[in-house]
């Protein structure tokens, strides 16, 4: 629109026609946007070399390979794509513009900015804070080179709420709809979205669109198999459960013993002295059931290079610091901590702690996903729940 506002301007003040590359002046300024405005040539360069990386990479996002896929056949060629670029939709050159300059998709929750405006989402600005703590280097702007980090970056409330007005196809229908309304629509109205027999729990494996949900369960078969031939699927069915029940009446057996301890206990990280340094986790020394006790964690065990890994998981192992008369049998688990949004499932351990054996091995803390890993490796510190059962003869 800026550029068919100024062409009269340009035809008083230059007596003559417009120039035909005029209608593409949003292009370069959205580009110039993404870019950093006048940040200079080194940035642009760079990006432009990842793009080319990007696209050969089957692992980057979709949109990154598509993009990168266009600028390698583009090169310098102005003319064609100048005059393809007036043809461009709204919402699609507000997509350059408002897009994460990580993965260059447009962001689903939160927005995050640098001090310099470049936006990124928020599983990409978590990612980069989690990469700069496991190489042990200040997180920067992959755009401009600005340190960024939870104190110094902020939310962009505006950029968030223009995504959400932005206009998104279901993947059903291939209807169009406002983002704010997408995820409602795909899960409670869209008639194309794929769902399930209702009798799936007594064995249907039937799956397929909602308006055809009807026909079928009028004629499925299900409702009238035999007892026999229904058993053997609630008997799978009741194993799962079981294994649920089992932890449960686990925890309730363990809150009815007479030693309980719990406290919040905080990983704070530090570096191996080795000469390639690798990233542990320590807890400061704290006191539960009268006993002085430590807790170390490290990522993926270890391994060399942490940072390449696309999965990251977490490891910890208990320590008993003090001394004890006789051998201290106990059961003990982690929890999210009050504050906290990281999912962990309970998981129950057990150990018999004595003076010669006083630290238990490394167990994997159950993080449901790498995503939640990410989160815990970015913040400052990781900050749980620590809950000790010890067990009376």
């Amino acid at each position: 629109m800026a550029a068919a506002m100024s062409g009269p301007e340009e035809r008083d003040g230059g007596g003559g026609p417009a120039a035909p590359s005029a209608p593409s002046a949003p292009v370069p300024a959205a580009s110039a946007a993404i870019s950093g405005g006048g940040g200079g040539g080194e940035s642009g360069e760079e990006a432009a070399a990842l793009l080319m990386e990007a696209g050969g990479d089957p692992d980057a996002p979709p949109k990154k390979r598509l993009r990168a896929a266009g600028s390698g056949g583009g090169g310098g060629g102005g003319g064609g794509a100048e005059g393809a670029a007036g043809n461009v939709k709204l919402e699609e050159r507000l997509h350059s513009v408002l897009c994460c300059t990580v993965c260059l998709d447009l962001p689903k929750a939160s927005v995050y900015q640098c001090t310099n405006g470049h936006l990124m989402c928020a599983g990409c600005f978590i990612h980069l804070l989690a990469d700069s703590r496991l190489k042990e280097e200040q997180a920067t702007c992959p755009n401009c080179r600005c340190e960024i980090s939870k104190s110094l970056c902020c939310r962009n409330l505006a950029v968030e709420k223009a995504v959400s007005e932005l206009p998104a196809e279901c993947g059903f229908c291939a209807r169009q709809f406002p983002r704010s309304l997408l995820e409602r629509h795909q899960k409670e109205e869209c008639q194309d979205r794929v769902t399930q027999c209702k009798y799936k729990r007594i064995g249907c494996p039937w799956q397929g669109p909602f308006h055809e949900l009807s026909v079928h369960e009028a004629a499925c078969s299900h409702p009238t198999k035999t007892g026999n031939e229904l058993m053997e699927i609630l008997d799978e069915m009741d194993q799962t459960r079981k294994k649920e029940m089992q932890l449960y009446n686990s925890i309730f057996s363990l809150l009815s013993f007479e030693k309980i301890g719990y406290t919040e206990v905080q990983f704070r990280p530090y570096r191996t002295d080795d000469f390639i340094t690798r990233l542990y986790y320590e807890t400061p020394r704290l006191t539960v059931l009268n006993q002085t006790w430590v807790l170390k964690a490290r990522v993926n065990d270890s391994e060399r290079n942490p940072n390449l890994s696309c999965k990251r998981t977490l490891s910890f192992q208990l320590i008993l610091k003090s001394k004890v008369n006789s051998p201290m049998e106990c059961s003990f688990l982690l929890l999210e901590g009050p504050y906290d949004d990281v999912k962990i499932n309970p998981v129950i351990y057990h150990f018999v702690f004595s003076n010669e054996s006083n630290e238990t091995d490394y167990m994997a803390l159950p993080i449901v996903d790498s995503v939640e890993c990410n989160k815990l490796l970015a913040a400052k510190n990781i900050n749980l729940r620590l809950f000790i059962f010890q067990i009376q003869k």
